[in-house]
């Protein structure tokens, strides 16, 4: 993708992993939710998978998200749900055959190191596991880019190193942009 105004420019391309550091209240939430459609593009020009920002309407959005993985600070987990059926979910929103389902949720899930715990419910989940099924979830539809909003921020300093080790083993086997 890639943002632009008359002083500065960003862009990230497929395989690449950048690291977003700021203050709180500077910005890094907002600009995810930008590249994601959640707030409209005031100024300056943005292309994220081939999508003007500029010109995003409501009705283009999720065909946008159909591109993108979003993992958030609070995982936004289903809690009656299991973990299958949460990752499940990413891919029966957008229209994917129970075939491709049963199949693919078992892969990412054996992905991200959670084989076995399928069943489980949020609550049964630690911090950790339980940020492995948002990625997890955001990774099932194979997206073009992956937007993190502060991946490891609820974890144990020991589990963060795990979960951008992760993040940075689906950057190098997959190609994903990460941001």
């Amino acid at each position: 993708f890639e943002l632009a105004d008359p002083e500065q420019t960003m862009a990230v391309a497929r395989g690449e992993f950048i690291y977003m550091i700021g203050r709180t209240g500077s910005g890094k939430s907002s600009l995810l939710k930008t590249l994601y459609g959640d707030l409209y593009l005031k100024e300056g020009e943005g292309n994220v998978a081939g999508f003007d920002l500029k010109q995003l309407t409501w009705q283009k959005i999720p065909l946008l998200r159909r591109n993108l993985g979003i993992v958030f600070q609070d995982f936004r987990l289903l809690p009656k749900k299991s973990v299958f059926e949460n990752v499940a979910f990413a891919l029966e929103v957008i229209n994917k055959s129970p075939k491709i389902i049963k199949r693919t949720v078992p892969e990412v899930l054996d992905l991200v190191g959670l084989t076995g715990k399928a069943q489980r419910k949020p609550h049964e989940l630690s911090g950790g596991e339980q940020q492995r099924v948002a990625i997890a979830r955001a990774f099932a539809n194979r997206p073009l880019v992956l937007l993190a909003d502060e991946p490891v921020s609820m974890l144990d300093v020991s589990i963060r190193l795990g979960i951008l080790n992760l993040l940075a083993d689906l950057r190098d086997k997959e190609g994903l942009a990460i941001l």
